[in-house]
Formats: C-alpha cells, structure tokens, sequence
C-alpha cells in the first residue's frame, strides 16, 4: 500500500528549503521531483539489515548491483546494457557537467531543446560553453520538435554537443522511436555527442513506451546514456546514478577525468537500496504510477472544468505537470501571483528556458490528493477573483 508521508522538518529540499528559493516558509510545495510517498519495504529491510550490522566501514561496489540494473533495463526497456559500459556518478546532473567538460572545450557551443529542465542550462553556462536552443513546437499542449530549426542550429553554430531529455523534463514527452532516429542521424552526421538524460525513464504515465536512445541504431561513437534508480524508487538523497558508455574512447576519457576529480565510486547505502529496488520494487513502482496517473487526471479534469483557458500538456512520462495559465494571468505576474496570492511553490515556465515560457508552471504531482486538492482551489480561487 502506497504510504503519503509528511515531509515538513525532515531537511527536505522541497518542503524545507522553501525559504532559500522562494522567499517565503508558507507555501505549500509542488517543485522540486521527488515523491512524497515513503519508499518500497524492499528498500527499508535491505538497509535496516545494514544499519544493524552496524559497521559503516569502506565499501566495494557489489557485483549484483550492476547485474540488477543490466536485467532490469532487459526486462523493461528491451535494452541490453553490457556490464562494462557501466559507470558511476552521484547524480545525473554531475555527471552532465562531467561530461560536458569531457567532451567539449571552452566556448564550444551546447544545442538543448526548450522548454528543458534547466540544471542543463545551468551546466552549459557554469562550464562556459556556449548555449544553443531548440524551441519545441507547441501545439495545443502536444510538444514536437522542430527537426529543421534543430540541425540548422547545429550546423550555423558548429555545435559540438546536445543535452537529449528522454522523457523531456518539463512537457512531459516519451519521444518515439522514429523521433530520435531523426535526431540521432542529424548529430551523427554532424559529428555531435550526445547525453541523453534518461532518469525519467520509468515513470510512463501514457501509451507511448519509452525508447532507450541506444537501442534504436549503431550510434556507440557519439552516444552517452545517463539514468539512474533516483527517480523511479524516490532515492534521490542515495547520490547514485548510471553513466553507460559503450564507445571505449570516450570511456577511457570519463575513466581519466574521475581519477582527477577522485570519485570512483558511491556509498553503501546507495548501492544497497538501488539494488534492492531492481530486484523486488516493481509492484511498489506500479502502485506508484496507477497514484500519479489518477493524479493526474485529477488535475486536468479540474482545471478544464475549473478555469477551460488552461492549457495543460499531455502526460506521457514523468510525474511533472506543464501548465499554460497565461489566458487568466500575464506571465510577468506568474512567480507574485503563485507565490503571494496562492501561497504556493511550483517550478516556475521562466526557468527553464526564459521569459517567453513565463506563461507557465511545472507542477510536480506525486504527493498526496490532498495537496493537490489543496492547490488547485487556491489557484481556482485567486484566478476567479482577478477576473
């Protein structure tokens, strides 16, 4: 049975760290991606177990850590991964600015495609690489990508590598099979690398299966995968993610950098609990993606009943809600109308590419009925009384 659990006073980032991002302690939180819902019992005995042990001393990497993830990315995505394409990293963030230092150099120009999570913006501009950006074609809610816009940009700015969100980070996107061929083919003949962030990579909501970038065509040369157990079974204070290169150069690359930086390898407790989750979480995550899909409903159907100007993406993948409020209120409102009127926290559209999203809100939608009940009447409210 899926456990909601208050998180307030935990030192959690979302509800926690409210003041540091939004200036304010009295909101009630929909940003930050993680779930509200207590991790699988699988999880929990595994690190109990260890907790009892009570030694906490250095700890190799076990090998059946590695073989759950290979068997699990088998069984669900159709993708076999090779156990020696496989490395670590804290995070899939840390490993995008890993690998944007290792496969580019200074001003080397970077191609996203925004509206996009945007750590991948941050990692660009922080490593001074220059940012290039692919606008995604909106219509009516449904995102596509504007293949001409994206090679045209790639060929004008001799772009040297592109940060792929798959599913995309915030519309909510499972990218088809013939939609990254196109894209691969473009970087491919244009001798661009790619990282494809694919954390998301479990959390289907709708009919499309997610496709791993590598399984569709021979493109080893030019291709860097990034996932990671974090998202799927809500272990994102574990610090463990999967780097898979199956291009033997540009492993011997990332091999060289981690011995300079000196993070070979993660903790136990993350290895403990990624691994235990492969093994015996998939009905915990099941129950968790029936929550999220009924979630979801919940809120479309609410606000098209509620406010029928909203313009509310379709969720394909992730537990994260692109909303257009731009019909009810100006996007350079948006952040003072959430913030002080609705007392709420949501990821705000600006973020994740610049003013011209401003319009928008991300909302993160694996928490309680409750909260998000909660939520919705305030925005309902607040936008009835400006009309």
């Amino acid at each position: 049975m899926l456990k909601y659990v208050d998180r307030r006073k935990t030192n959690s980032s979302k509800w926690d760290g409210l003041k540091t991002v939004f200036q304010s302690e009295d909101l009630l939180p929909l940003w930050v991606a993680d779930m509200d819902f207590k991790v699988c019992d699988c999880v929990l005995k595994k690190l109990d177990e260890y907790l009892k042990f009570g030694v906490f001393g250095y700890y190799v990497e076990p090998k059946q850590y590695k073989e759950s993830f290979i068997k699990w990315e088998q069984a669900y995505h159709n993708y076999k991964v090779h156990e020696d394409w496989i490395r670590y990293s804290p995070g899939v963030v840390p490993a995008i600015n890993w690998l944007i230092q290792i496969l580019t150099k200074r001003n080397d120009a970077v191609i996203v495609l925004t509206p996009v999570y945007y750590p991948f913006l941050d990692a660009v501009e922080n490593n001074k690489r220059k940012l290039i950006e692919s606008d995604l074609i909106n219509r009516s809610g449904r995102y596509t990508i504007d293949f001409r816009d994206f090679e045209n940009k790639i060929i004008k700015n001799s772009v040297k590598l592109f940060l792929l969100c798959s599913p995309h980070n915030p519309v909510g996107r499972v990218w088809k099979k013939d939609e990254l061929e196109k894209l691969m083919n473009i970087c491919k003949k244009h001798n661009v690398k790619v990282i494809s962030d694919e954390i998301h990579q479990n959390i289907i909501i709708g009919q499309n299966s997610h496709v791993p970038t590598a399984s569709i065509g021979n493109y080893d040369s030019v291709l860097v995968t990034l996932t990671a157990a974090t998202k799927t079974f809500n272990l994102a204070s574990c610090k463990n993610s999967f780097v898979i290169i199956p291009d033997p150069g540009i492993r011997q690359n990332f091999d060289d950098f981690v011995k300079c930086i000196g993070i070979p390898s993660g903790n136990a407790f993350g290895y403990i609990a990624v691994q235990s989750a492969y093994e015996k979480g998939r009905s915990w995550l099941e129950e968790v993606l029936k929550r999220i899909r009924e979630n979801y409903l919940y809120v479309k159907e609410t606000l098209e009943k509620e406010l029928p100007l909203v313009e509310i993406s379709s969720l394909e993948g992730t537990y994260l809600v692109w909303i257009n409020l731009g019909k009810y209120i100006k996007g350079k409102d948006m952040e003072s109308f959430i913030k002080e009127k609705c007392k709420l926290a949501f990821d705000f559209g600006e973020w994740f590419g610049g003013k011209r999203f401003n319009n928008y809100i991300r909302m993160n939608i694996a928490t309680s009925k409750e909260n998000l009940n909660k939520a919705l009447e305030r925005i309902v409210s607040q936008v009835n009384s400006t009309i």
